[in-house]
């Protein structure tokens, strides 16, 4: 798949916990308030509990520097690094084709 076993991407809800919170030294009702969302959705993307989703990657984008595609990069390889490792068995069951998909996609 690509991924690297063992090393688990942070969850973008961490950086905001350890990083960008204390560093403006803002709380999540705050930062709530400035995104236009509830304290627990912040909540629960800071206890890693919910995903960042393409509008608060926007939202988010806004308020801070990071562009969107940052977020929701940061989320895709969380989730994907996640499924890899709760369903590697179910994964490794599937045969893959053979054939090219440059002429269809190339």
């Amino acid at each position: 798949m690509g991924l690297k076993r063992g090393m688990k991407p942070s969850h973008p809800g961490s950086v905001l916990r350890l990083f960008i919170l204390p560093e403006l030294d803002i709380t999540q009702l705050e930062l709530a308030n400035r995104l236009g969302v509830s304290r627990r959705t912040i909540s629960e993307i800071i206890r890693e509990r919910r995903p960042i989703t393409p509008d608060m990657a926007l939202r988010l984008s806004k308020a801070f520097n990071p562009s969107a595609e940052f977020w929701l990069s940061m989320q895709a390889a969380y989730d994907l690094w996640k499924l890899d490792n709760t369903k590697r068995k179910s994964y490794a069951k599937i045969l893959a084709f053979r054939m090219s998909l440059k002429r269809q996609f190339g």
